[in-house]
């Protein structure tokens, strides 16, 4: 028989391709070795006496082998085998396998189970080609047949040897954390490693030698023992009475650290009432100087307001709109003349002007103390303005029919001046247009005289109290007013109907006055105004007569 390659590898000759089989390599470098002569000689009985010598061997069935070395004393043993439950596996311990079975007589024998030999068993017929011919010679046959015995001899005697070798190093591999086969550098190189840690390991070992004689030399006597017992129980008596001061202490820390803490607690409920108060108070001084800042801007917008409230008191808004005066022998109301003479003459225009406003300002004094004419209707339009004259049919005992439509008159307030032939009677329409206005200015006289007025003090405001109505300067009598008639007609001339002119308008004033301070001043202002008017009219009517008696 005769050995080759696995399959798919190319065909070597046999020499070459045990060869490269038999080569090993270094574990560390990779290098390839030569193996000494020694490993290749070595006997049976040195292979024996190290495979022996290991610690842990597999069996077939993987089982432990008793035949490893205890490493402890027989009376650790329980010690040990409840340490070594827990214990994890050493760093470089390994399991050796077992020898094949048969030993180095079974090496004809196909080995299956070697898995890492790249080999197969090849018979005869697979490496050389069949006989060409059937009758060859019977010498030929038989010296064939012996060379093919020979080398199936010696390549199962190879195959043995690199076995064995493979399995010296696994034993040797197992006995320590260095794989092998290695190199002589790196043989050199762990040598120097391991040569360290002996030197290490001696130090360590002469430290312990040392320790154990001192600890051997030092070795107390009777009296010794006693000494130190004696002194051991005063140290035990010391640290009793000790640890009860202790305990004393740490009570009385405790109870000192319990007040501490209640201390604390008070500090800081104090501390956050300290900062509440000075919140508290902060927020107070801001809030006062805003109360403060906003009292001053209420004292200054005080002042400005009084001041201006004293000026507008002092302000008289009907005044300022229908402001009533006299030019001379004529009576004026913003500054339109009312009334006519020869010298200096008025247009037509301005005295139609000035009634305008003279019927626009009693329009308005009656409305603003509520009054309604009886009759009577005023119609402010300017130049152009009217009264209506109301009348309701009436029955012949004099009561008004109920349901009937009222007659309404139209009045007129103003003239053209163009009068034919010069012949005032045709001045009709006119004059009793002013003579119903003098009757509307009766009426609302009428109406104040019979009101009360509140009296108000100027210190104290409204007392209460009330003050009979007051009475119009002049007395109004259908067409006359004062002593002066308001016609233009027969036996009439200017100068008349300009004074009569003149005592319309100082009524007017008087009814503007008491108007005006009813809301804003007191009963005697409104009576100092009145009389301030009487005293107008006195004036206006002195001014006047000589002129009336001329």
């Amino acid at each position: 028989m005769t050995f080759s390659r696995s399959l798919g590898a190319p065909r070597l000759p046999l020499p070459t391709y045990w060869e490269e089989l038999a080569t090993m390599y270094c574990q560390k470098c990779r290098t390839p070795l030569k193996l000494d002569g020694s490993v290749e000689s070595l006997n049976p009985a040195a292979f024996d006496l190290l495979s022996n010598s290991t610690g842990k061997t597999l069996s077939d069935t993987g089982a432990v082998s008793s035949s490893a070395r205890s490493s402890y004393p027989p009376e650790h043993r329980d010690k040990y085998d409840q340490s070594s439950k827990n214990a994890t596996s050493p760093v470089y311990r390994r399991s050796i396998p077992a020898p094949r079975a048969g030993g180095q007589h079974n090496s004809a024998t196909p080995r299956a189970d070697s898995g890492n030999m790249s080999f197969v068993m090849l018979t005869e017929s697979q490496v050389a080609p069949p006989p060409a011919i059937e009758n060859s010679a019977s010498g030929r046959s038989k010296r064939n047949h012996t060379q093919a015995q020979l080398r199936s001899q010696e390549d199962g005697s190879f195959v043995d040897q690199v076995e064995k070798t493979t399995r010296l190093f696994e034993i040797v591999s197992a006995r320590s954390d260095i794989d092998h086969p290695i190199c002589v550098e790196c043989t050199e190189l762990l040598v120097e490693g391991l040569q360290k840690r002996l030197a290490g390991s001696t130090r360590e070992r002469d430290a312990y030698i040392s320790f154990l004689r001192n600890l051997n030399g030092s070795i107390p006597t009777e009296e010794e023992l006693q000494a130190a017992q004696k002194s051991l129980d005063e140290s035990l008596e010391a640290e009793r009475a000790a640890f009860a001061e202790l305990q004393s202490l740490e009570k009385e820390k405790a109870t000192l650290d319990a007040e501490i803490a209640s201390l604390e607690i008070d500090s800081r409920r104090l501390d956050a009432d300290e900062e509440s108060f000075w919140r508290s108070r902060n927020a107070f001084a801001l809030t006062l100087t805003e109360f403060q800042n906003e009292r001053d801007a209420l004292n200054m917008r005080y002042d400005h307001d009084s001041q201006q409230l004293e000026r507008l008191q002092r302000t008289n808004v009907y005044n300022d709109a229908f402001c009533i005066g006299h030019d001379g022998y004529f009576g004026t109301i913003n500054g339109l003349r009312l009334g006519r003479l020869a010298n200096p003459s008025v247009d037509w225009p301005e005295i139609n002007a000035a009634w305008g406003q003279t019927a626009l300002l009693l329009a308005t004094m009656a409305e603003k103390l509520g009054f309604q004419f009886q009759g009577y209707r005023l119609k402010p339009l300017g130049s152009s303005s009217r009264i209506d004259k109301i009348e309701y049919p009436t029955q012949p005992s004099g009561q008004p029919v109920e349901g009937a439509a009222p007659k309404v008159t139209q009045l007129d307030l103003f003239s053209s001046g163009d009068l034919p032939l010069n012949l005032p009677w045709l001045h009709r329409r006119f004059d009793a247009g002013m003579v119903a206005f003098l009757e509307c200015l009766r009426q609302l006289g009428k109406f104040v005289e019979k009101t009360p007025a509140p009296v108000i003090s100027p210190r104290r405001g409204p007392t209460g109290a009330t003050a009979p109505g007051l009475k119009l300067p002049y007395e109004i009598k259908r067409d006359r007013i004062g002593d002066a008639s308001i016609k233009l007609g027969f036996n009439q001339n200017d100068e008349t109907w300009t004074r009569a002119c003149k005592y319309t308008l100082t009524c007017c004033k008087f009814l503007l006055a008491h108007a005006s301070n009813l809301a804003s001043t007191g009963s005697s202002n409104s009576a100092a105004v009145a009389a301030a008017a009487v005293a107008a009219a006195e004036q206006a009517r002195q001014e006047t007569g000589p002129k009336n008696k001329t």
